[in-house]
């Protein structure tokens, strides 16, 4: 049954096929297979469109159930978007004074003009966000002000500010110290003066260097940046401080945009040499200094640019067509050119050479030196401080300071026997009293010198003290009593080879005649090459050949010198009003007859006068200078009549009669008449004693000039004061040189600043609180290096200003400067300031170009010309207190301080630095400066070091 079945299936299957292809032909099966795939695929895309939708609605409604809602607000914000802005009101007010407000308006719209709108209006219209900006430099800028207002500038300007100056001008010392102590020529010594700079400043900070900042470009950007970024959450409020969009554009705008130009600015050195010619423009330029600073250059690049500069004014002279009397002035321009190329050949030769040579050995080497009395070294401050380092070198310092201690006492004594006289006279009675404080000292100067406990004791006659011990004993002291023995000290100390004599074989006796000012003499040539270069160790010695050769002509019959005032005249120079005097002069001799003219006032013929009076005592009685007139001395029939009272002088000065008697008188007429500054010189004692007392005491004035506060009452205290100076300068005299002579036994040359140290500990209980002798002395002891000399002319320095400063002042000093401190931090003065800061950065409101970098010739140039001035300004009082070549020195070593840009960075980084800690007392700026600077490689080195040399002393 089952097959049957089966064949039933196949038999009806074949039948139905073959009905198939006979009813729809062979290519149905075909067209049956295509139809059943359209259909399988056709339902397939219809549940795919179907299942998609069901899904898409499902994960809506799973979003709806699950996550907040946002369709709120997106439409909200374009719909506030699409609204019209609304103007951001601006409160303009910044400090509550409208003086400073006005331009400092005017710089933050320049600065958002220029540093923001020039790029943001590219992106957008939109100026809310511009006003926001805008706001919140207004906000910083309304709490730094009110941060100012509470803040005392006192303690910053005359303590903070004086110090870091002096311990910059230290550091840079202590450098140049170190680099010389080496002596390497090979390596570079502006690098190498910067490193070592850097090495000395951690020294003496202990905690922090600035080598990074001063040094990279990139670690100062990113220094200025955390700078700003910790003032800007100082002075911006949090919510404005938490956008970071507007924090970083004004942390960029203060830091690029305006500290650092203008730090790179103020740290230039050729701008800085611009400033200085600029503040000093109405002193024209010395020749004479102006060549002793070519022949004192160390630096290739000033000499040639100085040699091409002349070589360039030389062919132009030579390319002129003159006739008449002309013709005479191009020759002596073009001869005075020849010798400023000459110079400059001589001292590059030697230089390139590496034959430098050291002007004290070389003057000690070389022809016989000045002889400098005894009598006058002994009351010379200058001349003193060598001769008393000389003394304790060979043992003898009990000899001086015996012979000084008992001028002191003579002072004393004649000063305290006046009193009791007067005293007597008025009927009051101290005689006791008076004569046992005479005793006191007699016999303390007795038993520290001359007794046998004395040690060391000055060796002199038995005889003498015996005798000297009998009149103490039994007779009141006299202000005569130590003269026999003190003339017997002095004798001792001019005859004995151990003394005088040999202190003139000296090397510190060379040193002094260059202080003195007195290294001249011709016969000094220190030129390697032949050419004759006149040696010259002092910034004020004659340089000009021709000027040496006047000086040193013999005064014989062959050389005629005749001078008369030709024409006088009235000039006004800062305020202060002077005759002047024009003198044509007249040298003939046998081959060649010259005429020039020169100018000098009444207070140089003064000089002059009293310098050749100490000379030659005869001429005391012959000539007779006309005298000083306090008013009306600028009335024109008084000027005329002083012409010809001064011409009667000079004719009865330039007699021949006259010459003959006193042959050296023809030096220091030929020294007066030359063509050139004069030169004042030193007198007597008490004439010394005025050079001290009027410059120091017109400073002084200066610095009441500077403070602009006097009241009138005080103004005509200073006009009577003035009128009666001539018996407090002898008041002051007296009492100076009794100061001068209390020195102390056995003084030793002391160091006070042995280690590396700041400037900043109190110089000692009296001057701490004197603001303008610390600041004075304390600059003195860093640009001058007093401390590493002999401390006796510090304190004699220390004295005199003190007494100086009293006898002016008194006590109001300080009070005027604090009142000079408070007007300089006065809304006019911060104003001023501003608007200066405006003019700079937008001239004429447009932002200022770059400046292109100076030639390199042009900004040697300037460099000699800014040292030449320097010199010249510098008074020559101030070479008679402590020297002409420390001063010198002193004034060089400044200028070079200012010489390279990474120190002078420094500088300016450390009065930011004391700037904002005085600012922002509370915010603890020191330690953030210490961690901002930690990253110093010298820092680094320096704790490496410093943990070397600790390690054996723990292990031990």
């Amino acid at each position: 049954s089952c097959l049957q079945t089966s064949l039933s299936i196949w038999g009806w299957g074949s039948l139905g096929l073959v009905l198939f292809l006979v009813t729809f032909g062979p290519f149905a099966i075909f067209y049956f297979a295509f139809y059943i795939l359209c259909f399988v695929g056709g339902g397939f895309v219809v549940t795919l469109l179907f299942g998609k939708s069901n899904s898409e609605k499902y994960l809506e409604q799973c979003e709806h159930s699950f996550l907040p809602c946002t369709s709120v607000g997106i439409p909200k914000c374009i719909e506030e978007m699409k609204r019209e802005t609304r103007p951001i009101k601006i409160d303009r007010r910044l400090t509550g004074a409208n003086i400073i407000d006005e331009p400092l308006q005017q710089v933050i719209q320049f600065s958002l003009r220029d540093y923001v709108q020039y790029w943001y209006y590219t992106l957008s219209d939109d100026e809310s966000f511009l006003l926001e900006i805008r706001q919140a430099l207004q906000y910083a800028l309304v709490q730094f002000s009110a941060r100012s207002k509470e803040t005392d500038w006192q303690p910053y300007f005359t303590t903070r500010l004086v110090d870091d100056f002096g311990t910059h001008l230290r550091v840079f010392r202590k450098a140049q110290q170190r680099i010389a102590e080496k002596g390497d020529q090979m390596k570079d010594q502006a690098e190498e003066l910067v490193d070592t700079f850097f090495e000395v400043e951690v020294e003496m900070e202990k905690e922090v260097c600035r080598d990074l900042v001063c040094t990279s470009p990139k670690d100062e950007e990113g220094f200025l940046r955390d700078l700003c970024e910790v003032l800007l959450y100082i002075l911006l409020p949090p919510g404005d401080f938490q956008n970071k969009i507007m924090r970083y554009f004004v942390r960029e705008i203060l830091s690029r945009g305006i500290l650092l130009p203008l730090i790179n600015q103020l740290s230039d050195p050729d701008y800085i040499n611009q400033y200085v010619i600029w503040m000093i423009r109405d002193s024209n330029c010395n020749y004479e200094a102006f060549m002793n600073i070519i022949k004192l250059s160390d630096n290739i690049g000033e000499l040639e640019a100085v040699k091409d500069k002349a070589s360039e004014e030389l062919q132009y002279l030579r390319s002129l067509d003159t006739a008449g009397d002309d013709i005479n002035t191009i020759k002596n321009q073009i001869n005075s050119l020849l010798y400023v190329i000459k110079v400059c050949d001589s001292r590059i030769q030697r230089l390139q050479s590496g034959k430098e040579i050291d002007t004290v050995k070389l003057a000690a080497n070389f022809g016989k030196l000045c002889t400098v009395p005894l009598d006058h070294i002994l009351v010379d401050n200058v001349a003193l401080q060598f001769f008393m380092d000389y003394m304790q070198q060979t043992g003898g310092q009990a000899h001086l300071f015996f012979w000084m201690t008992v001028e002191g006492y003579r002072v004393t004594a004649q000063q305290q026997l006046e009193v009791l006289q007067s005293r007597q006279k008025d009927g009051k009675h101290q005689t006791n009293q008076t004569k046992g404080l005479l005793r006191a000292a007699a016999f303390g100067v007795y038993e520290q010198y001359l007794s046998e406990k004395a040690s060391p004791r000055v060796n002199i006659d038995d005889n003498l003290v015996a005798k000297l011990a009998e009149t103490l004993n039994h007779e009141d002291p006299t202000p005569e009593i130590f003269d026999d023995i003190q003339r017997k000290v002095y004798e001792l100390m001019l005859r004995d080879e151990r003394f005088y004599p040999s202190f003139k074989q000296n090397v510190l006796y060379v040193r002094m005649l260059a202080e003195l000012d007195m290294l001249k003499d011709p016969s000094f040539r220190g030129s390697d090459d032949g050419e004759g270069e006149s040696f010259n160790g002092s910034p004020t010695g004659s340089i000009n050949l021709s000027l040496d050769d006047l000086s040193n002509v013999p005064s014989d019959e062959t050389v005629q010198l005749h001078a008369y005032i030709s024409d006088t005249g009235v000039c006004n120079d800062h305020g202060k009003t002077y005759a002047l005097y024009a003198i044509t002069v007249h040298r003939r001799n046998a081959n060649s007859e010259e005429m020039w003219k020169t100018y000098r006032r009444y207070s140089d013929f003064h000089d002059f006068h009293m310098r050749i009076t100490e000379q030659f005592e005869n001429l005391a009685n012959i000539l007779k200078l006309p005298g000083k007139k306090t008013f009306n001395n600028m009335d024109r029939e008084f000027l005329e009549k002083r012409k010809k009272d001064l011409n009667a002088y000079l004719q009865l000065l330039l007699n021949p009669e006259m010459m003959k008697a006193s042959p050296a008188l023809a030096h220091y007429v030929y020294d007066f008449l030359e063509n050139k500054a004069y030169s004042k010189g030193k007198g007597d004692f008490a004439r010394k004693m005025d050079t001290f007392v009027n410059p120091l005491r017109n400073s002084m004035r200066n610095v009441s000039n500077a403070v602009k506060s006097i009241p009138d009452s005080l103004a005509e205290g200073m006009t009577k004061m003035s009128d009666n100076m001539g018996k407090m300068s002898e008041r002051l005299g007296q009492d100076i040189k009794q100061s001068f002579f209390k020195v102390p036994p056995l003084m030793q040359k002391t160091y006070s600043d042995p280690d590396h140290c700041r400037v900043a500990a109190p110089i000692d209980d009296n001057v701490d609180d004197n603001i303008p002798l610390r600041v004075m002395l304390l600059l003195m002891d860093e640009v001058f290096d007093l401390k590493e000399r002999n401390q006796w002319l510090r304190r004699n320095i220390k004295n005199l200003l003190q007494q100086l400063i009293r006898a002016t002042y008194g006590d109001t000093i300080n009070r005027k400067i604090v009142d000079h401190v408070d007007w300089m931090t006065s809304p006019e003065q911060v104003a001023d300031a501003v608007k200066r800061f405006r003019d700079a950065f937008w001239p004429n409101g447009i932002l200022a170009e770059t400046v292109p970098r100076r030639d390199k010739a042009i900004r040697m140039r300037t460099r000699v010309a800014g040292k030449t001035k320097l010199l010249e300004v510098m008074p020559d009082e101030l070479k008679h207190i402590i020297g002409a070549e420390t001063t010198r020195k002193g004034i060089l070593r400044v200028f070079e301080m200012f010489q390279h840009s990474q120190l002078n960075k420094r500088m300016v980084y450390v009065f930011l630095e004391r700037f904002l800690e005085t600012l922002f007392p509370q915010n603890k700026f020191p330690e953030l400066f210490n961690k901002l600077h930690s990253r110093s490689k010298q820092m680094q080195r320096y704790k490496q070091r410093l943990h070397s040399t600790q390690a054996p002393s723990l292990q031990k």
